[in-house]
């Protein structure tokens, strides 16, 4: 082979080589700046990577400002999980929580929680509900209705559907009246116990309970003034002419109830083993006007309406 021959190849050689190296060194580079290598720098595995490249909540930027933290690939996998209180789910992840009287607490329920605002002490905060919304306005142990709150067109119930002086809105009550004849089709008798009260009787419900059973007693079983259902209209105390607070769950009545009520618009607004969530002690015969479609929704999902308001209303 003479001298230029070999200088030629040498040359190929060399530049084969160069381009080689180029082409490394750019895969070595993307690499090094790829989304997923930064993510293990910061000490997630491959699988968490693989949580986080596939949320929708935080941009590349966003989480890769974030401190590493173990608990939140999985968070994200939460179907109820809300960006805006990400931090709050891991401080309260912090506070070894017990829900229910147990320290097994799944995220689901760290997310609830949080998103309730019961990671907070309940009355600890108040703010004024959004009374726009009509019938899916809520009020809880945070949120409250100002004193001078009346519902719109309240209107006196017969006595073929409640006991005396009870009134109601009048939406609410075409509701009422349209299940409860449904259910006296079916041989039932639904009637409506307790209904709407202003502030100023609720103020006196409440103080009765507490002059007897101290606060501490008296939050357990009635709401505070402002904080009641009852006052805005959309809630219904029921039982029947025999049953009681305490005997009507037992009844055939709430059994219709529990797989009939949404159908008209009403929700079982206490459930049962959820007062960590709602505040309130599991009330059987405490029921809440929220329309048919989305009563039909929160029973489906298995969720209070605290829930479904701090997920699908309020963010």
């Amino acid at each position: 082979m003479d001298y230029n021959k070999k200088r030629n190849l040498a040359f190929i050689i060399i530049l084969v080589v160069v381009v080689l190296i180029g082409i490394g060194g750019f895969f070595v580079f993307k690499k090094l700046n790829s989304y997923e290598y930064k993510l293990k720098k910061l000490g997630y595995n491959e699988s968490q990577i693989s949580t986080i490249v596939k949320n929708d909540h935080f941009s590349k930027e966003e989480f890769l400002k974030m401190e590493y933290n173990e608990k939140l690939p999985n968070l994200l996998k939460e179907k109820y999980f809300l960006k805006k209180n990400y931090k709050k789910y891991l401080d309260y992840i912090d506070m070894k929580p017990k829900i229910n009287g147990s320290s097994e607490v799944s995220l689901k329920d760290i997310i609830a929680v949080v998103n309730v605002g019961a990671e907070n002490k309940f009355y600890s905060i108040e703010k004024d509900t959004d009374a726009s919304k009509d019938t899916l306005l809520i009020v809880n142990k945070f949120y409250k209705l100002p004193k001078d709150y009346e519902a719109p067109d309240v209107i006196n119930m017969g006595l073929q559907y409640a006991f005396n002086n009870n009134s109601i809105r009048s939406d609410v009550y075409n509701a009422f009246k349209e299940m409860v004849n449904e259910a006296k089709a079916e041989g039932l008798i639904i009637l409506a116990n307790s209904s709407y009260r202003k502030y100023d009787y609720q103020e006196k419900v409440y103080n009765n309970y507490k002059m007897s059973r101290g606060e501490s007693g008296a939050d357990l079983i009635a709401a505070r003034p402002g904080h009641s259902e009852h006052q805005t209209g959309l809630a219904i105390d029921i039982s029947t002419l025999t049953s009681n607070q305490a005997t009507f769950e037992t009844t055939p009545e709430f059994e219709w109830l529990t797989q009939n009520a949404h159908l008209y618009g009403f929700i079982l607004r206490y459930p049962k083993d959820k007062q960590y969530l709602t505040g309130f002690q599991y009330e059987s015969w405490h029921y809440r006007y929220v329309g048919i479609d989305i009563a039909t929704r929160i029973k489906e999902l298995n969720i209070t309406f605290d829930e479904y308001y701090a997920f699908f209303v309020e963010r």
